[in-house]
């Protein structure tokens, strides 16, 4: 079964190692085959993995593209273990991109990889505003 994917005007697409970027009209395209498959929006770059979270994110998206855990292994779980450490209540986001990781789902890996990325600006915004509870508290009651 092809996956059918709809791009607008001037949205890129990364397939394997190749960017491809639609013209002026919206497209639909049915790719089939096995290969790496990311929208422009679940890119990030060295440039753009601007927070713990993002780099934990950029470094399984390394894995998924490459197809080979190896390639980013080991600074991902120091990524990891920082940002448990620093954000314990992250835990289970973060064993469940573990466990994504080592089954080889590295795109369902990626999928939590942006939970973690909107658990962690919640985190943040909480911090920012100065209150105490963390968001995963609302959860446990």
């Amino acid at each position: 079964m092809a996956l059918k994917v709809e791009l607008k005007p001037g949205e890129k697409l990364l397939v394997g190692n190749c960017i491809i970027t639609n013209s002026d009209q919206r497209t639909r395209l049915f790719i089939e085959g096995r290969a790496p498959i990311l929208r422009e929006k679940d890119i990030l770059t060295a440039e753009t993995a601007d927070t713990p979270a993002k780099r934990i994110y950029l470094a399984v998206q390394l894995m998924y593209i490459e197809d080979d855990i190896s390639t980013t292994r080991e600074e991902y779980f120091g990524l990891v273990d920082d940002f448990v450490q620093a954000v314990p209540s992250a835990t289970e986001i973060v064993t469940q991109i573990n466990n994504e990781i080592l089954t080889g789902q590295l795109y369902k890996a990626l999928k939590a990889g942006q939970k973690l990325i909107e658990y962690e600006q919640e985190v943040l915004s909480h911090v920012s505003t100065g209150r105490q509870r963390l968001p995963s508290d609302d959860q446990s009651r």
